[in-house]
């Protein structure tokens, strides 16, 4: 089956989120199970310096406010898959981020900017791009690739099926209505039953409405969208395609997460041979300034500082936790409050708590492989892979219930599935408590902690089943494309 796989990112050329991690593991997982798999990206810097043997397809031309656009075929570095590249200097050659400036704002023409890429993934499925390679299935991931569903559903002739995944619903590419001539559609897409939302356009309600299927990054997150509470204004969309639309929980990359063969690590380590693990807590301590305590409870957060992720939470309860005996390590950027609460813990807790503004990955693999926990405490949380990560890591969760992390993570004893711990209300209070119980079985009780740990480090988390149920998936959405053309 030929695939397209359509993204804004992709681990490691550029990554804001999960989304990077998902595109870079789910098609090699497909690859592997026999399935003839392709990228599409944008041109962005970072993307044409990183991949291999680039050769032009077409010279697409003038489009999209761009003067020269043209499409390029390449290797990705390290898996070797076939990515497409729109090479669009006008659109994708600046500094910042994929989708801001470097101030934070949104690049004024992303509406321009990633309805080219859903036009050009569109032109491929449709045949008319690339003459040797045509796919059969288009897989869109979020907003930024959502306008494909929409271009395929809006040409009769194309016979490729479309498949979109939402990893996020949160952000939604919303633009003005009166841009809608930029984008070239119909205009009988141009309303409620369309792109039209509460007076915006909604790339996202692109991908909603058009796709032949629509997945979500895990099934309690697909159940979840469908209500008021999670659904951000398209629970009625989501409601309107209940049988189209499926949770596929994600996987993680098992040869990057794993700590018998991770040399970003003090020492490797696997379920039977743990010793390496109290390696990896002694050296995180001391690498971050922490006292070196075999009593306390070493609690770890690597996540965007946001309230999404429930950080507000942890910020208020760090005084009780830290005064309990709890050490709490902290990485990652996001909302300039909680970034700058964080900061001032952390000069009032020296020794007890360390905190860095910033992301690095090889510091994120020696946290997770030395705390004895990962907190993870989001509002919402459609996946979520930290959780995960500590889980191959025998670092165990301390999650809220939601989400993909209701679908990863138990509290129960080991002999009853139990790997982490869990809590629901969105409160500071709730978290306290959830992480008092991991520290009380820490100090308590050591045999059932360590099987938890061994059970966590024991679940099947990559991505070969996910690639199983995404192949079977593809296969009914061409099914029902053949015998039910997209309207």
């Amino acid at each position: 089956m030929r695939v397209l796989h359509v993204a804004a990112e992709v681990y490691p050329l550029v990554k804001t989120g999960g989304l990077a991690d998902v595109v870079a593991a789910l098609p090699p997982a497909l690859a592997r199970q026999g399935a003839d798999v392709r990228l599409l990206l944008p041109g962005l810097p970072a993307v044409l310096e990183a991949v291999q043997h680039q050769r032009s397809v077409i010279d697409i031309g003038c489009c999209f406010g761009a003067l020269r656009v043209r499409l390029l075929l390449a290797r990705m570095p390290g898996s070797q898959l076939p990515v497409y590249v729109v090479d669009a200097p006008y659109l994708y050659s600046r500094g910042g981020g994929p989708y801001q400036d470097a101030q934070g704002e949104e690049w004024p023409d992303n509406l321009q900017r990633f309805a080219l890429l859903g036009w050009v993934a569109a032109h491929l499925a449709g045949g008319d791009a690339d003459l040797q390679w045509q796919p059969q299935v288009v897989h869109a991931h979020d907003w930024h690739a959502a306008m494909a569903c929409a271009f395929i559903a809006d040409h009769a002739g194309t016979e490729a099926a479309s498949v979109y995944t939402v990893h996020n619903l949160a952000f939604q590419g919303l633009f003005p209505m009166h841009d809608w001539p930029l984008l070239g559609l119909a205009s009988r897409l141009m309303s409620p039953a369309g792109l039209e939302f509460h007076g915006q356009l909604s790339f996202m309600k692109a991908g909603l409405k058009f796709a032949d299927r629509v997945t979500t990054v895990s099934p309690n997150y697909a159940r979840e969208i469908a209500t008021h509470e999670f659904g951000f204004g398209l629970d009625g969309v989501i409601r309107a395609r209940e049988s189209d639309v499926r949770g596929i929980l994600n996987g993680i990359d098992d040869e990057v997460w794993n700590p018998a063969r991770d040399g970003a690590i003090a020492a490797p380590y696997d379920a039977e041979r743990l010793q390496g693990k109290q390696a990896c807590r002694r050296a995180l301590q001391a690498e971050l300034g922490l006292q070196p305590d075999d009593d306390a409870l070493l609690l770890v957060v690597v996540s965007r500082l946001t309230g999404q992720k429930g950080l507000d939470l942890l910020v208020a309860a760090l005084p009780e936790l830290l005064a309990q005996g709890v050490q709490v390590a902290v990485q990652g950027t996001g909302e300039p409050a909680l970034e700058a609460a964080f900061r001032i813990a952390h000069q009032a807790h020296p020794g007890r708590l360390h905190v860095h503004i910033g992301y690095d990955e090889a510091r994120a693999h020696r946290l997770i492989a030395g705390a004895d926990a990962i907190a993870v405490p989001s509002r919402f949380e459609p996946c979520g892979l930290t959780q995960m990560y500590g889980l191959r890591y025998g670092t165990l969760p301390i999650v809220r219930r939601v989400g993909g992390l209701a679908d990863t993570v138990r509290e129960a004893a080991a002999a009853e599935g139990g790997n982490g711990f869990v809590f629901d209300a969105a409160t500071p209070a709730a978290l306290a408590q959830a992480v008092q119980r991991a520290l009380q079985l820490k100090r308590g009780a050591a045999a059932e902690w360590l099987a938890r740990m061994r059970l966590g480090m024991g679940e099947s988390l990559g991505w070969q089943g996910p690639a199983r149920q995404y192949l079977a998936l593809y296969a009914d959405a061409l099914a029902r494309r053949r015998h039910e053309p997209a309207a």
